[in-house]
C-alpha cells in the first residue's frame, strides 16, 4: 500500500506544479474563452471588463516601474556617460530595425498582393465606418510635447510613460551628481523597487482572468465567418511575422550566440499574455525583472525597455507597409516604387509619435494615409473590422524584438553576463541563482 501511494504521488504532484505555473494558467484561460466566445458569445460579449480591469491594473504600476528602475539604474552608475551611450546605441538600433521592418512589409505586399481583385469602389466607403481616434494625427511636435510633463510629481503619479522616462533620467543624473548626499534617497527608492515588483507578482497573477474575458470577447464579437473576407491578409500578415521571427530575429540571435527559441521559453508567460491581451504594455513591468534575471544590467534594461515599447516597435512596422498596400491594391490604386518609399518615409517619422495612444499603430496608419494623400481616409474601414486579429502578430513582435534589442544592447556595452544567459537558455543546463537585486519569486518567474 506504501508502494503504491508513493507510486501515484509523483504524477499528482506534477500537474499541481503545472496547474501552479501562470504560464499554464494563461493557456487555460485561453483555451475557455475562446469556448465561451464560440458557444456562448452573449455571454462572451459581457466578459470584456475583464481585460479591461486588468489592463488597467498594469497601467498602475508601469510608471512606477520605470521610475524605479531607471532612477535606480542611472543613479548608481560610475560614469554618467554610459547612459547617454545606450540611448544613442538603442535609438540607432531602433531605427534600423524599424527600417528593415517596413521593407519586409512592402516587399510581401508587392510580391503577393494582398488586396488585389477587390475592386472597391471608393464611393461605397463611408468615412464615419474608421473609428473616432483615427482623426488623431501623430505628429512629431505631439511626439515632443509629450515628453515633457507639465509637473515632476505628475510625471511619476501619470500614465505617460515617456514622460515619466524622462523624468526618471533627469532624476536619475541628479541623485549621481549629488553623490553621497543623494545614497539616502538612492537606497529609498531601491527599497521601494522591492515593493513595487511585489505588486507586479500580485497583478501579474490575475493575467488568466484578463486573458479569458479578452479572447472570449473577441471571438464572440467577431467569430470565424466575419474573418473570412479579409483571411488572405491575415494569413499573409502572420507568415511574414513568422518569416521575421525565424529570420530576423534569430539572425541576431545567432549573432549573439544564443537560442531566440529558449529566449521564448523564458518568456512564453509575458508572450502568451501579450498575445491574449493585445497589448504590448501589459508585460512591460514582467519583462523589464525577467530580463534583468536573464544577466542583463539594469542600466541598459531601465533605458532599452521603456524607450523601445516606443521607438522599437518592429511588429507595426511591418503592418503599415503592409496594410497600406493592401488600402491602395483594394482601391485599385497604383502606387510608383518612390511613392511607396515615400510612404515609408512619413510612417518612420509618424509611427515614433503615438506613445500612449490607445490603437497607436491604426492611428499611424490613418496619419500616413492623410499625408501621403495617395488613398482615401475612408479606405481605413476596410481594415478596421480585423485590426484587433492583425494586433496578435504586431504584439509578439514587438514584445520579443525588444527582448532582444535589450540583450544587443546589454553585450554591445558589455553589461551581459552570457554564461548565465546561456544556462538559462539552452535546454539541459541548470539555471545559477538570480543576482541579488532580483527575486523571481515575486514575479512568478517560470524558469
Amino acid at each position: 500500500m506504501t508502494s503504491t501511494a508513493v507510486t501515484d504521488r509523483p504524477p499528482r504532484s506534477r500537474l499541481n506544479r503545472l496547474l501552479r505555473e501562470l504560464w499554464f494558467q494563461v493557456v487555460l484561460a485561453a483555451v475557455f474563452g475562446i469556448a465561451v466566445g464560440l458557444f456562448a458569445p452573449g455571454v462572451g460579449e459581457e466578459l470584456k471588463p475583464l481585460n479591461d480591469w486588468f489592463i488597467a491594473l498594469v497601467k498602475m504600476i508601469v510608471v512606477p516601474v520605470v521610475f524605479c528602475v531607471v532612477t535606480t539604474g542611472i543613479a548608481s552608475m560610475d560614469n554618467l556617460r554610459k547612459a547617454g551611450r545606450i540611448g544613442v546605441k538603442a535609438i540607432g538600433y531602433f531605427l534600423m530595425l524599424s527600417l528593415v521592418s517596413m521593407l519586409i512589409g512592402l516587399v510581401v505586399a508587392n510580391v503577393f498582393q494582398p488586396g488585389a481583385g477587390l475592386h472597391v469602389d471608393p464611393s461605397t466607403l463611408r468615412a464615419e465606418d474608421v473609428p473616432e481616434t483615427a482623426t488623431e494625427h501623430a505628429t512629431f511636435t505631439g511626439f515632443v510635447s509629450s515628453l515633457i510633463p507639465t509637473s515632476l510629481l505628475g510625471a511619476i503619479t501619470g500614465d505617460a510613460i515617456l514622460a515619466a522616462l524622462m523624468v526618471s533620467i533627469v532624476f536619475g543624473v541628479a541623485l549621481n551628481m549629488a553623490g553621497e548626499d543623494g545614497a539616502p534617497l538612492t537606497r529609498g527608492i531601491k527599497a521601494l523597487s522591492d515593493v513595487v515588483f511585489r505588486i507586479v507578482g500580485w497583478v501579474m497573477r490575475l493575467a488568466p482572468l484578463g486573458t479569458f474575458g479578452a479572447l472570449a470577447m473577441v471571438v464572440a464579437t467577431y467569430g470565424a465567418e466575419s474573418l473570412k473576407q479579409l483571411a488572405y491578409l491575415i494569413l499573409l500578415f502572420t507568415a511574414t511575422c513568422v518569416v521575421y521571427v525565424l529570420v530576423v530575429l534569430g539572425a541576431i540571435m545567432r549573432a549573439c550566440r544564443l537560442s531566440l527559441f529558449g529566449l521564448m521559453r523564458f518568456l512564453k508567460t509575458e508572450l502568451l499574455v501579450a498575445l491574449s491581451t493585445c497589448s504590448s504594455e501589459a508585460v512591460l513591468p514582467q519583462l523589464v525583472r525577467k530580463l534583468e534575471t536573464l544577466g542583463v544590467g539594469r542600466p541598459v534594461v531601465g533605458i532599452v525597455i521603456p524607450s523601445g515599447f516606443s521607438f522599437n516597435l518592429d511588429g507595426s512596422a511591418v503592418y503599415l507597409t503592409m496594410a497600406s498596400m493592401f488600402l491602395a491594391q483594394a482601391m485599385g490604386i497604383d502606387l510608383s516604387w518612390q511613392q511607396q518609399l515615400v510612404m515609408v518615409g512619413v510612417m518612420m517619422l509618424t509611427s515614433k509619435g503615438t506613445a500612449g495612444i490607445v490603437g497607436g499603430a491604426f492611428i499611424v496608419l490613418a496619419s500616413t494615409v492623410t499625408a501621403v494623400g495617395h488613398i482615401p481616409l475612408a479606405a481605413l474601414s476596410l481594415i478596421v473590422g480585423v485590426d484587433r486579429i492583425l494586433n496578435e502578430g504586431r504584439v509578439f513582435i514587438n514584445v520579443l524584438g525588444n527582448a532582444v534589442a535589450t540583450i544587443v544592447i546589454g553585450k554591445w556595452e558589455n553589461d551581459f553576463d552570457t554564461a548565465r544567459a546561456r544556462s538559462m537558455l539552452h535546454p539541459g543546463k541548470t539555471p545559477p541563482s538570480p543576482p541579488a537585486t532580483v527575486d523571481t519569486t515575486k514575479v512568478g518567474a517560470d524558469g
